[in-house]
């Protein structure tokens, strides 16, 4: 069963939200950043991996005011399976060409972005994200 170990989550201030979630919940900052498609945080609650993020182009067709759920991944140790079973279900990919993302120790995190039900967007991840269960073990 593949697992959801990250979300990602829109927001107009990454500074304010990141206090919040630190102060509100403990959740822990693992690095701040800024890159083309996004500036922000990366944080954990210890079982997921959480980025606060201020997106630079309006990646869902819903305007550069949108605040909330932005995509979530789920990580798998079959992500070839989990690939197939998303086509058959009707699922399109949304981003086909992606930098890889180095994880841990020269090992890098299967790039996949897809469109499924009701136009959700989500990763399919083959090595965890820093922050999780997975990852810390």
């Amino acid at each position: 069963m593949a697992k959801i170990r990250h979300i990602a989550i829109a927001t107009q201030d990454p500074d304010e939200a990141m206090a919040f979630y630190e102060k509100t919940f403990g959740f822990k900052k693992l690095k701040a950043l800024d890159n083309e498609r996004a500036r922000g945080y990366m944080c954990t609650d210890g079982s997921i991996n959480i980025v606060l993020l201020k997106f630079k182009t309006d990646q869902l067709g819903k305007g550069m005011d949108y605040v909330g759920l932005h995509h979530f991944g789920v990580y798998t140790e079959d992500a070839d399976g989990v690939v197939e079973r998303v086509f058959d279900c009707g699922g399109e990919q949304y981003v086909d060409e992606m930098e890889l993302t180095p994880v841990h120790e020269g090992k890098y995190r299967r790039p996949d972005k897809f469109r499924g039900f009701e136009g959700m967007i989500f990763d399919v991840a083959d090595a965890p994200w820093p922050g999780t269960q997975e990852y810390e073990r």
